[in-house]
């Protein structure tokens, strides 16, 4: 039987950084040579993932060979911009098939079918992220926000990405300012501007909005109780009226109507409620698709 020459031990420990990917010029670097590589590949061992790429495992990619796929087809000084940026930031619920990269302009990209690379001439940071080349999150938001279709789109995104924790309001107001003509730029910055007053999550921002529009009293958002078990819960919107009277309102999204979700938010909206407190409950989808009828309910509730 033949031997088979170790692989150099750069390999490993390069494709474990990278999720099992590496590029032609790393394993040549490495002391890989183009013909080992391929009788890699031919036994089965490795697989090719576009032609400038090869993972050193079989069967599909998980998410960070993906990322680390992409940029390395993509050649250097490339980086994951717009969502996938955003994604390895962390960002949860818009994740997309697809990877974007942006190259440097006037760069073809040989990858897989499922990397979209993007030039742009707005200057961007670059970060590491495990070593993944990743653009700030804040470059990335506005990215990804300017090519949201509508400005709904656009503005919940952002708002996501502060309720999430991964920057803050002012760093975002700067990144746009500083991005110049944006598409959707006016609805960002008032976004923007809600979010900072504590309206965190889309729907929140569009009650506020609502109010404002309506003449009815803005309330206070994300204010902290204790319930019943000591734990802290954030309140999604409180007013205290003039008179001494309390309404507090809790904003479900799609998410609360599965059964355990419901059941924890009907018991901690109980143990949060304070006497004499007016508790109310409206689906997140009501605001936009019925903002009338909302405005009705809380001006009986707060004008009587």
């Amino acid at each position: 039987m033949p031997r088979t020459t170790p692989l150099p031990p750069g390999v490993a420990a390069t494709a474990a950084q990278q999720g099992g990917c590496l590029s032609r010029a790393q394993l040549a670097a490495l002391g890989v040579s183009p013909d080992r590589v391929a009788r890699q590949v031919r036994a089965a061992r490795w697989q090719r993932v576009g032609p400038l790429v090869v993972a050193t495992t079989t069967g599909p990619l998980e998410r960070r060979g993906q990322q680390w796929a992409a940029v390395l087809a993509a050649g250097p000084r490339a980086a994951l911009c717009g969502l996938s940026a955003l994604e390895a930031h962390g960002l949860r619920g818009w994740e997309r098939p697809e990877i974007g990269v942006r190259v440097p302009r006037g760069r073809d990209v040989a990858g897989p079918p499922w990397v979209r690379a993007t030039s742009s001439r707005r200057p961007a940071r670059v970060v590491r992220r495990g070593g993944l080349p990743v653009l700030a999150v804040e470059d990335a938001a506005v990215e990804a926000a300017g090519a949201a279709r509508s400005p709904s789109t656009a503005g919940g995104l952002l708002a996501a990405v502060v309720q999430q924790r991964l920057t803050t309001p002012a760093r975002l107001r700067a990144a746009v300012l500083a991005a110049g003509p944006v598409r959707h730029r006016r609805e960002l910055l008032a976004v923007l501007d809600d979010v900072e007053g504590g309206a965190q999550a889309l729907s929140e921002v569009r009650l506020v909005r609502l109010c404002r529009t309506a003449g009815l009293p803005v309330p206070a958002q994300q204010l902290v109780r204790l319930d019943g078990g000591g734990r802290r819960r954030y309140l999604d919107a409180l007013w205290e009226l003039d008179d001494g009277r309390r309404v507090l309102l809790e904003v479900d999204g799609v998410g609360h109507v599965e059964e355990a979700r419901w059941y924890d938010d009907l018991l901690r909206a109980a143990e949060v409620a304070r006497a004499g407190e007016v508790v109310l409950r409206l689906p997140a989808r009501a605001l936009r698709v019925e903002p009338e009828r909302v405005v009705a309910l809380l001006r009986r509730h707060l004008v009587g």
